[in-house]
């Protein structure tokens, strides 16, 4: 796939979701959000770093902030990802249905299908784990935004998770879709509850703040 969907703008991606088209679908929506979540978690350490008052954490934050980039590219990578592997997944349930080759090239396609979302649910891990530590040491002033982070973060990591699902649950072989949804599901498990707590601490916070 030549096209980078990632360099549409917002108003072309979105026309692009909304129309009746293959791709971007809900896994490219995954993986954009995630990335806006974890930009929010750079943006709080981009205010932060450089002034006195928070010298003591200048290392950490510029630590985070390079993790956190690195987490944003490989989710916009994994919208171009995503939208690839549903060509060989079409390609394959086109082939005539007495064609011998057919069962195994679909299952084949469909097993790789899951790969882009299954990436996606480990970078929006890693993308609550940063948050949570960018959350303890920004700004208050940025409180705000990392929970607003946290909460785009698990909405992309339980949507990447459905994606992962909807491709296991048509493969043959129940050995590996087994081994991947539970690999999944154990991340869904851990770190979207993290999120929700992080997203809570922050929102309490700044309650806290209003009231005093």
């Amino acid at each position: 796939m030549e096209e980078r969907l990632t360099e549409l703008s917002c108003e072309e991606f979105t026309e692009r979701l909304a129309a009746r088209e293959s791709v971007p679908g809900g896994g490219g929506a995954a993986a954009l959000v995630g990335a806006l979540g974890i930009a929010l978690c750079s943006m709080a350490g981009a205010f932060t770093a450089g002034k006195p008052r928070f010298a003591a954490v200048e290392d950490r934050v510029l630590r985070l902030m390079d993790e956190a980039e690195d987490v944003r590219f490989r989710l916009l990578e994994l919208v171009h990802e995503d939208a690839e592997g549903f060509s060989p997944l079409s390609e394959a349930y086109a082939l005539p249905k007495d064609d011998p080759t057919r069962a195994d090239a679909i299952e084949r396609a469909t097993g790789d299908a899951c790969m882009a979302p299954l990436a996606m649910v480990g970078e929006c891990c890693r993308a609550v784990a940063l948050l949570e530590e960018m959350g303890a040491c920004c700004s208050r002033l940025l409180i705000s935004d990392v929970a607003c982070g946290a909460l785009l973060v698990r909405a992309a990591l339980e949507t990447a998770s459905v994606n992962v699902y909807v491709n296991t649950s048509a493969l043959t072989d129940r050995t590996v879709a087994n081994r991947i949804e539970s690999t999944c599901s154990e991340l869904i498990d851990e770190y979207a509850p993290r999120a929700e707590r992080l997203a809570s601490e922050m929102t309490r916070r700044i309650s806290e703040r209003r009231k005093g």
